[in-house]
């Protein structure tokens, strides 16, 4: 470990010596450390790992969500509709999700297409529109969620609960200071 990152220094094994864990992230940093071996990979071996799992809970496609016949971001603005409790208008919706504009109007036209959302104008401006989940939206993010979360507690269930804990609090440091920076950027 370096004394000042906290993060195994350039050219160790990252903390997986003999019968410690291995993922393929590992393997890229052996072969960026045989190519440059002064390189400090630690980044990599934080971001690579955040991403590739990323990817793989993207590929497993939320089986619940998949049988219910939908995909993950329609799923979250449903969900955003549901937990704030009030109508949104796509850009709060956009904002919610973190979605662009163009994403959520396309996923908002196909859930209000198969009656999950409605639509009702502003009595003061027609340009803006506000949404709102219908009965059989309300009664599918209900139906499903206890489901989904069930799943998602399966996948977690490699680690410990104390493991999880931890992971979930590193993840909130560092999110939350990606959002400071990146307000800061957009001021």
């Amino acid at each position: 470990m370096t004394a000042t990152s906290g993060r195994p220094a350039a050219g160790s094994d990252g903390g997986r010596g003999a019968g410690g864990p291995d993922d393929t992230v590992a393997a890229v940093v052996r072969q960026w450390r045989s190519v440059h071996p002064a390189l400090d990979t630690g980044p990599m071996e934080v971001i690579g790992r955040i991403n590739r799992c990323a990817a793989l809970l993207q590929q497993a496609e939320d089986a619940p969500l998949r049988r219910a016949g939908l995909s993950r971001p329609e799923f979250d603005l449903l969900g955003a509709l549901r937990r704030t409790g009030h109508e949104l208008t796509p850009s709060e919706l956009a904002k919610e999700t973190f979605s662009s504009g163009a994403a959520v109007t396309k996923r908002l036209k196909q859930l209000t297409e198969r009656g999950l959302v409605e639509r009702r104008g502003d009595a003061r401006d027609r340009r803006v529109a506000h949404l709102r989940l219908t009965d059989a939206g309300r009664d599918l993010v209900d139906g499903i969620l206890p489901e989904q979360l069930a799943y998602e507690t399966a996948v977690l269930s490699v680690l410990a609960p104390a493991g999880q804990g931890e992971l979930a609090g590193l993840l909130a440091e560092l999110l939350g200071r990606l959002e400071g920076r990146a307000a800061a950027l957009r001021a």
